[in-house]
């Protein structure tokens, strides 16, 4: 990506299809007997407590990374080390601040990260001190390449590698967490809200009719947007909106020239880039050549966003999408 000297993204994470093995039985108020014993239970009591026995992990646990390789564990992990943001967000949530032994440098949130021992940045993380925290197993998202994931193993470290393409594959993420460290019912926890925020943005936005829609331009580091195929561009599609470079897969420079004949309707950015002459991402588009004729900046329609909410395929991401949904459609989101 960019080489200039300004804040950039920092979690920009493979499908795991690692369902919750979590079942809920009706309670319908019938009375069970256990046979031998004489003594009954509400049925709705006994599937509470199935419930809760189906949440815990069962080892031994053989799971699958986002690379094809395959990890037993015979008990939850006592040692963590997170080396990406978004994987840092999604361990801590599941309320593992005590089995976290080590975090990336940028790790930032929540505030207990910033006091975990630094392990270097995710595309260039620190072996000796990897290899030193002796860590049960290694957390990794998208912007680490599959070539230094494979560097890594080959010095003996046990490294899972993510790479959600969308919010189910977060949401598939968290849950594949909590069966790994056994905390399934806080993994479900989460997720359950993960869900109810993409209802409340899809319903909120169904009846703009498709001729309505937005046309949404999103640069989260000077020079970058993103495509098709990327959880990013999924939530400008959950969110109502059209991604004006769904034409492109992945993350891409941008063509100015391609923008500009876009003529977007709102132009989203990550809020905390600055560049090495101290000037604002909104700055530096508005600033660019034809960009003025562009709808979105004639009607000041060019709006900020939390960049950690934007680019981080965590437990926040939905938080992100409904941010982009109110940036988009203001009126739907009062």
């Amino acid at each position: 990506m960019n080489t200039m000297n300004f804040k950039t993204w920092k979690g920009v994470a493979s499908l795991l299809s690692a369902a919750m093995l979590a079942l809920t039985l009706t309670g319908c108020g019938t009375t069970t007997t256990n046979e031998g014993t004489g003594t009954s239970q509400p049925a709705q009591e006994q599937s509470q407590e199935q419930a809760q026995t189906d949440l815990k992990t069962q080892y031994p646990l053989t799971v699958t990374d986002a690379t094809g390789e395959s990890f037993t564990f015979d008990k939850a992990p006592a040692k963590i080390v997170s080396v990406s943001p978004a994987e840092t967000e999604s361990l801590f949530a599941l309320g593992l601040d005590e089995q976290i032994v080590g975090v990336s440098d940028y790790d930032d949130y929540p505030e207990a990260a910033t006091k975990k021992p630094k392990m270097g940045g995710i595309t260039k993380p620190n072996e000796e001190s990897i290899i030193a925290a002796e860590a049960d197993i290694v957390f990794t998202g998208i912007s680490m390449s599959e070539e230094s994931v494979k560097k890594l193993r080959d010095l003996g470290i046990t490294i899972f590698k993510t790479d959600p393409k969308s919010v189910d594959d977060v949401m598939n993420n968290i849950e594949t967490f909590g069966k790994i460290t056994d905390h399934q019912e806080k993994a479900q926890e989460i997720t359950t809200q993960m869900k109810q925020d993409v209802a409340d943005v899809t319903e909120a936005v169904k009846a703009v009719k498709p001729e309505e829609k937005k046309k949404v331009y999103v640069e989260f580091s000077p020079g970058w947007t993103v495509g098709k195929g990327e959880f990013m561009d999924e939530l400008i599609t959950l969110a109502g909106g059209n991604n004006v470079a769904s034409d492109l897969t992945g993350w891409n420079q941008i063509n100015e020239e391609n923008i500009i004949a876009s003529n977007p309707d709102v132009i989203l950015y990550a809020n905390d880039v600055i560049d090495e002459n101290s000037k604002t991402l909104d700055q530096i588009i508005k600033a660019r050549s034809g960009w003025d004729q562009i709808t979105a900046v004639k009607n000041d329609a060019v709006i900020g966003l939390d960049a950690n909410l934007l680019s981080r395929p965590g437990p926040r991401v939905t938080q992100g999408l409904k941010e982009v949904a109110k940036a988009i459609y203001p009126d739907l989101f009062k």
